[in-house]
């Protein structure tokens, strides 16, 4: 899918900016835009010339949820093994090989709560707005929310803003845990900006492509064990990598590093949840 229509997808400086773009209806979420976003996010991923994405919204709100001006949401009978939107760019930030940098102002509710939970860092505006608002309009957590939000911000609280379904400020956000950082409003997307740019810099694309993915999934194993196989076979196999020997030297030398290495090419095939796909 290349013909978007409800976001905007470039890439500049190696970075992928992936924006929801329906700002006079305050970026509401739709199906179509949840597919364009899934599309955008998975082509970034897979792009060689992409190393951070950074996830936004134009005009002053990040998105207020789902777009009900059209009535009720449709969907098929469950045997048909329909996705719900959000779902499916929770699963594709979920999936990426690039880093995810959210960069909200205004309100980000509902879906708009929901779809940034995968992502690497969550920077906000000072007048950022959240809630998980599903147990006040009789419908239920979506994008998986319900397993990202307890490993980001504990139980406890996941629990209060998820049973209540209040809306809650950007201070309670990050006090919490939910986002990194906090910014004024025309401020917030020139600092994810600049996290990209640093990180373009000075990280590997292979070994952050494979950090992120252990972090996500075998940081809920009832033991260390298979992290720590993973870790023992990607270390002994850090003998061969061209990256590896540049990260040593460019550090003793004092310079910044030149990696070669791409995802595309470079990735370790052998990676349980490759074996499992």
């Amino acid at each position: 899918m290349t013909d978007f229509q409800e976001i905007v997808s470039t890439v500049a400086d190696r970075v992928a900016t992936v924006a929801l773009d329906r700002p006079g209806a305050r970026n509401g979420f739709t199906e179509r835009m949840s597919d364009e976003l899934a599309a955008a996010i998975t082509a970034a991923s897979a792009d060689d010339d992409v190393r951070v994405i950074v996830l936004t919204g134009t005009g002053n709100d990040f998105c207020v949820g789902a777009d009900l001006s059209g009535g009720p949401l449709t969907v098929p009978v469950p045997e048909s093994g329909w996705q719900e939107p959000a779902g499916r760019v929770v699963k594709a930030i979920y999936a990426s090989a690039k880093p995810v940098i959210a960069a909200l102002r205004g309100a980000a509710v509902g879906a708009g709560s929901t779809i940034i939970l995968p992502a690497d860092y969550r920077l906000a505006s000072t007048d950022s707005r959240f809630g998980f608002v599903f147990s006040r309009r009789g419908l239920y957590p979506e994008g998986g929310s319900t397993w990202f939000l307890p490993r980001l911000v504990g139980l406890g609280t996941a629990m209060d803003w998820m049973i209540s379904g209040r809306v809650f400020d950007a201070a309670e956000a990050l006090d919490a845990g939910l986002v990194h950082s906090l910014h004024e409003p025309d401020a917030v997307l020139a600092a994810a900006y600049a996290l990209a740019a640093d990180l373009v810099a000075t990280t590997a694309p292979v070994p952050v492509a494979v950090i992120r993915q252990m972090l996500l999934r075998l940081g809920a194993q009832d033991s260390p064990a298979a992290a720590h196989e993973v870790d023992s076979r990607l270390i002994a196999g850090c003998m061969s990598s061209p990256d590896a020997v540049e990260g040593v030297l460019s550090f003793l030398q004092r310079r910044p590093p030149e990696f070669t290495e791409t995802v595309s090419a470079d990735l370790p095939q052998w990676l349980p949840w490759n074996e499992k796909s």
